[in-house]
């Protein structure tokens, strides 16, 4: 997500508990350690209807890292569907 746009972390965790299953009570320790490993980068933004929020984006390291595990994906998608006999 944070690929295509910043976003903060209730956003992110309500479109990843609706695609597959994962909840606020993963998504906010994990942007901690993404901020903490510098894949991340936050700001907070005043809210006129509430509390500030802080937004999400990637870093430079953070792409990186996003490129190579999107590598690693494919590749072991690659390998499975063959293990499976599925040539796609």
């Amino acid at each position: 997500m944070l690929s295509r746009k910043e976003s903060y972390a209730y956003e992110i965790s309500s479109a990843l508990a609706e695609a597959v299953g994962i909840g606020e009570s993963t998504i906010y320790p994990l942007m901690r350690r993404m901020q903490k490993e510098g894949l991340v980068k936050s700001r907070l933004v005043e809210s006129s209807n509430g509390p500030s929020r802080k937004y999400y984006t990637l870093t430079h390291a953070g792409r990186q890292r996003l490129e190579q595990q999107t590598r690693d994906w494919r590749a072991f998608m690659t390998s499975v569907n063959h293990i499976l006999g599925d040539s796609r």
